[in-house]
């Protein structure tokens, strides 16, 4: 990681059982001109997966690559504006909450 970096956002939400459980995960470093370089989402939930630590759904550029966690697989992404990733992810925890809270909620573990 080169020194340049800098960590903006390191935030941790815990997520009430009424909205399904679970911790919400953003971490942003940008360069020194402000851009995202480098970026952690995750929606974490022990209690629906237990692979992956946890790790229900995620979007991260770790390893050269941006790409996309669920229920353990993982998946290349086509690499998009951060903005972009942040609105998919927003979305997709979302719908995985409110599923939760149905009672429609799917076994993958």
């Amino acid at each position: 990681m080169s020194a340049a970096l800098r960590k903006k956002v390191d935030e941790t939400y815990q997520l009430s059982s009424r909205k399904s459980g679970g911790t919400l995960r953003v971490e942003v470093w940008v360069d020194a001109s402000g851009r995202v370089a480098r970026f952690n989402l995750a929606y974490v939930n022990r209690a629906l997966f237990q692979r992956d630590n946890g790790r229900v759904l995620g979007y991260d550029n770790a390893h050269g690559r941006w790409h996309r966690h669920y229920y353990g697989k993982v998946t290349v992404v086509k690499k998009s504006s951060f903005a972009e990733i942040e609105a998919i992810f927003q979305k997709e925890w979302t719908a995985i909450a409110k599923e939760m809270n149905h009672g429609h909620g799917q076994d993958q573990g």
